[in-house]
């Protein structure tokens, strides 16, 4: 299955940002596509990317990252949510 993950909006959100420490999170049904995520985003910005680990059960569901100084945090999910 083939999905528009709007790869460049998020590499321009992270530019226009200046975002130098990126968290991704995935549902879990993404999550295979973490590597292909990561390596593209890594090619359009000069940010670290980190892939979330946990859980994601939707956009309620975001990680307690506070404490981990990230400048962004990107969740896909199965409906936009602005």
């Amino acid at each position: 299955m083939n999905y528009n993950l709007e790869l460049e909006k998020v590499a321009d959100e992270i530019n226009s940002e200046n975002a130098k420490k990126v968290c991704i999170q995935l549902p879990d049904g993404l999550k295979p596509k973490a590597k292909e995520i990561t390596d593209y985003l890594k090619e359009k910005t000069k940010a670290d990317i980190f892939i979330w680990a946990g859980s994601c059960f939707g956009a309620c569901d975001t990680p307690n990252i506070e404490h981990l100084n990230f400048d962004l945090l990107i969740q896909w999910g199965h409906s936009e949510w602005n």
